[in-house]
């Protein structure tokens, strides 16, 4: 499995930081500590004092301010010269998954869809050019990249993550395509930009969006938008399957109905919690 983040990506958080035209009230010292927290992955659970710096960006001086500050509130420990997380980084994520009453609203339609379907079922939105994986439901026990909650991939290589990028402005989606790093995570992920470009505006006319192989081998998926009241897209949702055992074709016949159907409940669930909705698609 690829690391969450890479040092490329992890530059990008603290982007902000060097913009001319950002907030007057904007705290560099906790941009610089948020993204220390997010530069702790699967592939760097521990890391040196120079390790961090290298992968944030930051000189060791300013490194090691935001480490033992993190690490007085308990969110970084330290053992011998390597730092880690610590447990309470999870009340983080914790709190808006209560606060945004995701197991209440969203978690139902894809336990339906896992029950009607089997296989796995997500919703995601958009974070700069990554797809953030907000709810989740599985009976799959591939060792694959994982779709857990609060897991973050390249847009491009997911299905939802093309659905999402579909819901874009034509000035967003070109600007995506000339920044993003597209990058070969199997032989068969879309790394040109005219034909990501191509299949992002067939998802458009389609409404849908669907993937073979494209974020890591064994994932077939097939997602659909979800959509505020203006019509906006400010969550996709998705179904997906062994590759071998699944088609798009399959997946098309037997599964879209169903997954536009739980697209549109969740949709209206989501109504009723502004706070919720307010925090997709942003």
């Amino acid at each position: 499995m690829k690391p969450v983040l890479e040092e490329n990506d992890v530059a990008e958080i603290l982007k902000m930081v060097e913009e001319s035209d950002r907030p007057a009230e904007f705290v560099e010292a906790l941009a610089k500590g948020l993204a220390i927290l997010e530069c702790f992955d699967a592939a760097h659970p521990q890391m040196t004092l120079s390790e961090v710096a290298r992968r944030v960006g930051l000189s060791p001086a300013a490194a090691r301010r935001s480490l033992i500050t993190l690490q007085t509130l308990g969110y970084v420990g330290q053992t011998n010269k390597h730092f880690h997380l610590r447990p309470k980084v999870m009340t983080l994520s914790s709190a808006f998954y209560f606060s945004a009453r995701i197991d209440e609203v969203l978690q139902p339609n894809l336990r339906m869809l896992v029950e009607q379907f089997g296989d796995a079922s997500s919703i995601g939105t958009l974070d700069g050019d990554h797809v953030i994986y907000v709810a989740h439901v599985s009976v799959q026990r591939a060792r694959r990249a994982a779709a857990v909650v609060g897991a973050r991939y390249p847009a491009g290589a997911t299905s939802l993550g093309r659905v999402l990028l579909a819901g874009l402005s034509d000035e967003a989606l070109e600007h995506y395509l000339k920044t993003a790093r597209l990058e070969a995570l199997t032989s068969k992920t879309v790394t040109d930009p005219d034909v990501l470009r191509e299949k992002i505006m067939a998802v458009r006319a389609d409404g849908y969006a669907t993937t073979v192989d494209q974020l890591d081998y064994g994932i077939t998926a097939l997602a659909v938008p979800i959509r505020n009241f203006e019509g906006r897209t400010i969550a996709a949702l998705n179904t997906s399957g062994y590759t071998g055992m699944v088609t798009p074709e399959s997946m098309i016949a037997e599964r879209l109905p169903a997954l536009r159907e739980a697209a549109s409940h969740i949709a209206h669930a989501m109504s009723r919690y502004p706070v919720l909705q307010s925090t997709m698609g942003t």
